[in-house]
């Protein structure tokens, strides 16, 4: 079974991606997954996972900037009776939680400074030592760690461990956004239109090529997580529909209208306008710049001379 399968998409920087991350699955070499927010990282630790040797271990994941700077510790580590306040018994941590299986540590860059010399201490010896205690345990637990951040900056800054860093970096993955996936962006629809319609007993819609035009040219500031919900809100809107450029948000059209004007540097007027005069006005704007000469005129419309001529007939215009 290909546990990558999960992972939807065909563009050559993701197959590359794919190809790595399967190598280093094989094996138990901490990985270290980059990317921003919404770009997949949980969904490709799981494919790592299940394609792992330890595929049939326990798979326990924690997000590090989910818990109070407080508590972090104590929820890897495990602490002693008496530890800290409300502490009334002795607890484990994850890493004991998932001994001879992975742990996956997800926005690795939100760990408070002295957690992290801890999680160093593991990687570097196996042990782990409990809030409170004295005598520290040792688990084998394999780390797949990922990071919304550039840690290379804050490591500049003080907030990360250069050492811990280097330790967690053997295998780097990076996910690109999906603004840079665009060619992906219609296998993902796809995807996500069978799934809602699976999920919800409906119909699923189509988007029109005009629409799909637009989510191509579009930013994904929440990248894949962004897309998905969309797909879910059209699916339950306009089940069985064709979902045309009218049904999308509004950022998603003033991107286009932004998009086009950026590439022709005309934006279509609010009120719309006569299509048929616009073109009449644009061609005697050309005959009267260049004096009535047909090939230059044509040259400035960017059409051939037997195209102008054919244009002028068509709007009435006489020798010039």
């Amino acid at each position: 079974m290909d546990h990558f399968s999960t992972i939807i998409g065909r563009s050559p920087e993701l197959d590359s991606l794919i190809r790595s991350a399967k190598i280093a699955a094989s094996t138990d070499v901490t990985i270290l997954i980059k990317g921003e927010t919404g770009t997949g990282k949980e969904v490709l630790a799981t494919a790592i996972q299940k394609a792992s040797p330890r595929a049939n271990k326990k798979f326990v994941t924690i997000n590090c900037a989910a818990l109070p700077e407080g508590l972090i510790e104590s929820e890897l580590f495990g602490h002693k009776k008496g530890a800290f306040t409300g502490a009334n018994a002795s607890s484990q941590g994850l890493f004991q939680a998932a001994d001879g299986g992975t742990l996956f540590l997800d926005e690795i860059n939100s760990l408070p400074l002295i957690v992290q010399g801890k999680l160093l201490r593991f990687l570097d010896s196996g042990e782990c030592l409990p809030v409170g205690e004295t005598t520290s345990y040792k688990v084998n637990v394999r780390v797949i760690a990922a990071t919304n951040s550039d840690l290379n900056e804050q490591i500049k800054s003080g907030q990360f461990r250069q050492d811990l860093y280097y330790r967690l970096n053997v295998v780097p993955i990076e996910l690109p956004p999906l603004a840079k996936r665009s060619e992906d962006i219609e296998h993902l629809v796809k995807h996500f239109l069978r799934q809602f319609a699976d999920l919800h007993s409906i119909k699923p819609p189509q988007f029109s090529k005009p629409a799909l035009k637009v989510l191509k040219a579009y930013k994904w500031p929440g990248n894949i997580r962004e897309l998905r919900n969309l797909c879910e809100r059209l699916s339950i809107l306009l089940s069985g529909r064709v979902i045309e450029v009218e049904n999308l948000p509004s950022e998603f059209r003033i991107n286009a209208t932004a998009h086009a004007s950026k590439i022709t540097g005309f934006v279509l007027p609010e009120a719309g306008l006569q299509l048929d005069s616009l073109e009449a006005d644009l061609i005697n704007q050309a005959l009267d710049r260049t004096k009535g000469n047909r090939s230059q005129s044509a040259k400035l419309l960017g059409l051939s001379r037997d195209t102008l001529l054919y244009r002028m007939q068509k709007h009435g215009f006489t020798a010039h």
